[in-house]
């Protein structure tokens, strides 16, 4: 389960699983050749930071960010999520393929929106010991988010006024899920219940109702509450905690959630984008300290960047 969303020029996402995949903080370089399972060699126009595994040398990211901006994150889709054979006059691309694909080419969601309906996922893992996982994507830059979900109908595409994406059901769901919810505030609530004029015997009696849960549908409600409601700076590094602020809020504890397999469901990492900046910033489940990587310098360089996550504890004692 993950949950990602787009506000003011940050993107965040958490990451929950119930297991780390080797990822790492890889920075891409401009002009980075890429093999695609159609046959061709793709080399990418713009560089891109984000979190990703290293296999023979490819990145596979989970989620990363151009340097014009452009943010794009793979969330996980079970049962519904649907690739297929190569078909004739299409951009035939693999799931794995999809983010530097768009990232290194294009600048904005306005430029994919105009190529997207070309696209057709292909059913090929990156090899036999790698299966494809069951995503859905969501792309975003400063001024619109899309949603791309692949499924037995084909690829949808659909404009995400909400700048959110978490897990199933489908997207269309979720945008009707949230009618649900509107007469949340964070308002001082008034008494329209009697002439009596009852008092709240504390604050946040306007939020009585939203979703405290982890289920995705859940999740995506309190993370629109948040963001519609949280107060940003003109400082990045008040924005940056502002961001992490709001992931913490739909974030999974080891061992509040358990998969079929009894497992723990649980936030492996989090990670905020900045647009404007460049900048990777990110947290482990185990070390709550945030580090940052940027772009800056070296988007030209002639190999990949590789960051290993630092996974141990740092308290400051005073």
């Amino acid at each position: 389960m993950c949950t990602a969303f787009q506000l003011n020029g940050y993107f965040g996402r958490n990451l929950d699983l119930e297991t780390t995949f080797g990822e790492q903080v890889v920075l891409t370089p401009r002009h980075y050749s890429f093999p695609l399972k159609n046959g061709t060699l793709f080399k990418n126009q713009y560089a891109m930071i984000g979190m990703a595994t290293v296999v023979e040398n490819y990145p596979l990211y989970a989620e990363a960010m151009n340097e014009k901006g452009l943010c794009m994150a793979g969330l996980y889709f079970p049962g519904n999520a649907r690739y297929f054979p190569e078909q004739a006059n299409k951009t035939n691309i693999t799931p794995y393929e999809l983010i530097p694909y768009i990232l290194g080419q294009y600048q904005s969601v306005q430029e994919v929106k105009k190529v997207i309906d070309r696209f057709h996922l292909l059913d090929i893992p990156f090899h036999e010991k790698l299966p494809l996982a069951p995503l859905h994507w969501i792309i975003a830059d400063q001024k619109e988010s899309l949603i791309l979900e692949s499924t037995e109908s084909g690829l949808q595409v659909y404009q995400d006024a909400f700048h959110i994406l978490t897990n199933n059901p489908p997207y269309p769901y979720h945008q009707w899920n949230v009618h649900n919810y509107m007469h949340l505030t964070s308002s001082y609530p008034q008494d329209h219940l009697t002439d009596q004029s009852l008092k709240p015997y504390g604050n946040g009696f306007g939020t009585i109702g939203i979703p405290g849960d982890f289920s995705p549908a859940s999740r995506f409600v309190k993370t629109l509450w948040l963001k519609e409601n949280a107060v940003m700076s003109e400082k990045e590094e008040e924005n940056v905690s502002q961001i992490f602020h709001i992931l913490d809020a739909v974030a999974m504890v080891k061992g509040s959630v358990k998969t079929a397999q009894n497992q723990d469901d649980y936030t492996v990492y989090s990670c905020c984008m900045s647009m404007n900046e460049g900048a990777y910033y990110y947290k482990t489940y185990e070390n709550n300290q945030i580090h940052c990587i940027q772009m800056k310098n070296k988007v030209s360089a002639s190999q990949l960047s590789i960051y290993p996550l630092n996974r141990q504890q740092n308290i400051q004692y005073q």
